[in-house]
């Protein structure tokens, strides 16, 4: 995912978008589905100049500074632990990664990450860590800065051991962008580069680290991509492992055991964060300026469309309340999802944000969390 306020890459793109697609089925030796979308665009009109139907919101959002922000701070992926209580947030340029607790919203810090200067278009930024992983007891945290992987104990917050993942020399193309643990096969994966920024995985491909001994990793293979991975959703009851891939602007399905891809869909050509129903097999694929709904479970058919605004990342899947978190962060609006048992999308709650607020994660009950990069926080949603 992209680590700044707001993609202008996803921006323009977004602006291309269109509203009436068509839908297409082509069959190869892999199931290949192009939809394009062919179920109902739904579009709600908000005060921010979408159109108008009003939803009324029963939620509120309490600002979380990051200890030492002063400005801007370089968030992307962040993750809550539900065993623990507590929210993962690698704060990047300031070399640390801080640990909300739910209960009281107190934040600790583990410190001492290391960051690296790059230049990119056109500037110089300072990175760290960006990416978190919730494993086996411990969590799994990426670093941008020195191409690093590094094990954190979930309880203590004591570090232990770090591995290259590449050699910083390697640039970002080779640094870690996502981090994944799949429990099916006590398994890492980690993608690479900054597709939504043009960087592309330097060797296309996801790199497989065998993770039995959860403190101790151990590089296993890698699964050759035709193109670069960009988000996730992982499916442990199905041994499936969903990503998108950026070039191609399509969505794979690759099985945890064989580590090969099995499945793929067209969904769109400006394709962000994914999240997953494992329970009814729904996969949500976020679309520029929109959300899909596929029924992965019965052959990855479209079920449903729901525009919620330009500038989406990560969105996020509650399965206790079976709602859909969205946030679109050129709309400032949190879009908050109810998902039938038919798949179908209806729109619950439609909160007010601030601009650049992006990336979702969904916490205990109705509570969620968003990170807003620009002021160096996160905001906690919270039912009023």
């Amino acid at each position: 995912m992209s680590f700044f306020a707001v993609s202008s890459r996803a921006i323009n793109r977004t602006m291309k978008s269109k509203l009436t697609r068509t839908s297409g089925l082509a069959i190869s030796s892999l199931r290949f589905v192009t939809i394009c979308a062919s179920a109902p665009v739904h579009i709600f009109w908000v005060a921010s100049g979408m159109a108008a139907e009003p939803v009324t919101s029963n939620y509120e959002l309490k600002p979380l500074s990051l200890p030492g922000a002063t400005g801007v701070v370089t968030l992307d992926y962040f993750a809550y632990d539900r065993s623990t209580g507590r929210l993962w947030v690698p704060a990047s340029n300031t070399g640390s990664v801080d640990v909300i607790d739910e209960a009281t919203d107190a934040v600790s810090q583990v410190t001492g990450f290391q960051t690296g200067e790059v230049e990119l278009r056109g500037r110089k930024i300072k990175l760290g860590p960006t990416a978190v992983s919730i494993g086996d007891g411990v969590v799994y945290i990426g670093n941008r800065g020195d191409s690093s992987l590094c094990i954190i104990d979930a309880h203590t917050l004591e570090r232990g051991e770090c591995l290259q993942v590449a050699p910083p020399s390697a640039g970002r193309a080779a640094a870690p962008d996502g981090v994944v643990y799949v429990a099916a096969t006590r398994e890492l994966w980690i993608t690479t580069g900054a597709p939504p920024l043009g960087i592309a995985s330097a060797d296309k491909s996801i790199q497989v680290f065998d993770a039995s001994d959860p403190r101790h990793l151990k590089l296993k293979t890698k699964i050759p991509l035709d193109g670069s991975a960009e988000g996730y959703a992982v499916d442990n009851q199905r041994g499936l492992f969903y990503t998108n891939i950026e070039e191609a602007g399509k969505t794979v399905a690759i099985d945890v055991r064989s580590h090969k891809v099995v499945a793929e869909w067209k969904v769109h050509d400006d394709l962000q964060g994914l999240t997953l129903d494992s329970a009814r097999g729904f996969l949500f694929v976020a679309c520029g300026d929109h959300v899909v709904s596929l029924d992965v479970a019965h052959g990855g058919g479209l079920i449903d469309s729901l525009v919620t605004g330009p500038g989406l990342d990560n969105i996020d899947f509650s399965s206790d309340q079976k709602l859909l978190y969205a946030a679109a962060s050129v709309t400032a609006t949190l879009s908050i999802i109810e998902v039938g048992d038919d798949g179908k999308f209806h729109l619950k709650a439609l909160v007010p944000t601030v601009k650049g607020a992006r990336g979702v994660v969904a916490g205990k009950g109705e509570t969620a969390y968003l990170i807003d990069p620009a002021e160096g926080r996160i905001l906690k949603l919270m039912h009023k």
